[in-house]
């Protein structure tokens, strides 16, 4: 890992859907080597600022860049960056094999990579079956298949646990913690905040498209719980609001 290097970095994100600012001079880096927690209620800008990570909508200010780049210019983006979430686009007819060699083909990465994820991910036997017949938990797993098959430096995940029984639970904060050890980085959004502590170095906090709260685990949560520290930025952040709406009246 390259001491101060940053796989993902935003600073000063300001984005509007139309009268509505969903994110108001958003900043924070994930370090080479790290996993980073994305927190924040809903509606508090992370899917927003994942999208823009990804190219996938525009910054009004602002910039978010992938290993020192705007996504949309690196030149194999696939293959720098995995990611999980609404884009999955999984077809029940498909088998799992099938869609992964789909998004091989567009990776332009050899079609073994399929097989290769599906086992690293625990689908190996069942990479056949069609995805009608997937469990969500089966779901998410190749997901993160597909976010692995460019073998990637750099991955988000959001909600990777979703659906996850407590084995799979598990196995992914295994895969992350392994993934970081080999020189990886990752952006993580998650609502399971006891399993979040377990596997996270550092964490970002939103609260109405502003950052509540950054910093190392440790510098954050000190002794406490993740649980209590997060509840406690939003006890806080109310009571901001509601002080700014009784200075206006």
């Amino acid at each position: 890992m390259n001491v101060g290097a940053e796989a993902l970095a935003v600073r000063g994100l300001v984005k509007s859907y139309g009268r509505t600012r969903v994110l108001d001079g958003v900043t924070f880096v994930v370090p080479e080597g790290s996993v980073v927690g994305l927190l924040g209620p809903n509606g508090s800008g992370k899917s927003t600022t994942v999208r823009i990570l990804l190219g996938l909508a525009r910054a009004d200010e602002g910039t978010a860049t992938v290993q020192g780049r705007p996504y949309r210019r690196l030149a194999a983006p696939g293959r720098v960056v995995g990611a999980t979430g609404e884009e999955l686009g999984l077809h029940p007819r498909h088998t799992a094999h099938e869609h992964l060699a789909i998004l091989a083909a567009g990776l332009r990465v050899p079609d073994v990579r399929c097989d290769a994820v599906l086992e690293q991910v625990g689908l190996a036997g069942v990479g056949r079956r069609r995805l009608g017949t997937y469990s969500l938990g089966m779901r998410q797993r190749l997901g993160i298949a597909g976010a692995l098959l460019g073998e990637p430096r750099v991955l988000l995940l959001d909600e990777p646990a979703n659906g996850l029984d407590p084995e799979g639970v598990v196995w992914l904060r295994g895969l992350l913690r392994a993934f970081v050890a080999r020189g990886g980085s990752v952006l993580v959004t998650s609502h399971q905040l006891a399993e979040l502590e377990r596997v996270v170095d550092a964490l970002v906090v939103l609260e109405r498209g502003r950052v509540a709260a950054a910093g190392t685990l440790t510098e954050l949560v000190g002794d406490g719980t993740l649980e209590d520290f997060y509840l406690d930025v939003r006890r806080r952040a109310a009571v901001t609001v509601g002080d700014e709406g009784a200075d206006g009246c």
